[in-house]
């Protein structure tokens, strides 16, 4: 696709996500759907940026989306009525914690990466199970929500208007994405590549493996921590499932059905995935059986995914 294609598929998909909250209602949608779409979007992509970019899976992915919705609600609950101050504390726990695991588990590669991630993210979900005195346990964290912001001259009362609160996650998915962009485009992200095509041979050319990914598993982490604190505020709610493994897997298969390797298939996977679940869990309560035939097929016949079906077909 050239520079002009690209750029009207760009004008498209953000003229799309601009005015979701108005034709969501006539494909049987709603604002908070919408809300979803892209806060689960954001989470999709941020394991692409380490899946899809740097060729490392992570099933513990929602370790970090639920330590960043912890964060926020305990910070709304036990700290200060601050929305910004949660999203700030949230993105922080979920960071700091990846930085450490990060460091730890950064040599291992393949399977074992992904089993590792998979066990710290069930030390995480089992804390949150067992210490229900704080974290109210498998009824879940209550009793918070998200509060207006404050903007000096005005407030926005992102708790009443379900729209304020969709262009607020709006415009924070816009500031994430454009970070995302510029980091893959720099230097930094060609070298993930790199890696991701042949570990070998990088190492060869003399680049520090370990600390790229490290680098690249805590950049990853810290947006899903920072979709976990907008889904927390979201719902005004959040339970230890935010970070059981199983959620990790629906990341994967977003990413997967959206198309892995480019920029914007995760939202496009997220988008379907959500959407699909939305409509098929108020017909039948079996819905996962429908979603795992539809991922089947994708898998089987469009290996990209669903972008790359419809890049292939302009091409």
């Amino acid at each position: 696709m050239n520079r002009v294609g690209k750029g009207l598929t760009l004008a498209v998909l953000w003229l799309l996500l601009l005015t979701m909250p108005y034709w969501m209602a006539a494909v049987g949608g709603y604002t908070e759907l919408a809300t979803r779409v892209l806060v689960l979007g954001l989470a999709a992509m941020s394991l692409n940026f380490l899946l899809g970019f740097t060729g490392v899976l992570s099933f513990g992915h929602a370790a970090y989306f639920g330590l960043g919705a912890y964060g926020a609600g305990l910070t709304l609950k036990y700290l200060a009525p601050s929305t910004p101050l949660a999203i700030l504390v949230g993105v922080a726990v979920g960071t700091l914690a990846a930085m450490v695991i990060g460091a730890l588990i950064v040599k291992l590669r393949g399977i074992y990466f992904a089993m590792v991630t998979i066990a710290f993210g069930q030390v995480f979900y089992f804390i949150a199970f067992r210490w229900s005195s704080v974290t109210g346990g498998d009824d879940g964290l209550t009793g918070w929500h998200r509060l207006p912001l404050n903007i000096g001259f005005t407030q926005i009362d992102i708790l009443g208007h379900d729209k304020a609160y969709y262009y607020l996650v709006l415009l924070i998915f816009a500031v994430a994405t454009g970070v995302m962009a510029l980091l893959l485009r720099s230097p930094f992200g060609r070298t993930l590549l790199a890696i991701r095509e042949n570990e070998r041979r990088a190492r060869f050319l003399g680049i520090p493996i370990e600390r790229h990914i490290w680098i690249a598993f805590v950049v990853s982490c810290f947006f899903a921590s920072l979709a976990g604190t907008l889904y927390a505020l979201l719902s005004n709610f959040t339970d230890p499932r935010a970070l059981h493994w199983t959620l990790s897997g629906n990341f994967v298969i977003m990413a997967v059905l959206g198309g892995m390797r480019s920029f914007w298939g995760p939202l496009v996977g997220a988008a379907i995935f959500v959407v699909l679940q939305d409509y098929v869990s108020s017909q039948t309560q079996n819905w996962m059986f429908f979603i795992g035939v539809f991922f089947m097929l994708v898998v089987l016949f469009f290996p990209r995914g669903v972008l790359g079906l419809i890049r292939g077909k302009r091409a």
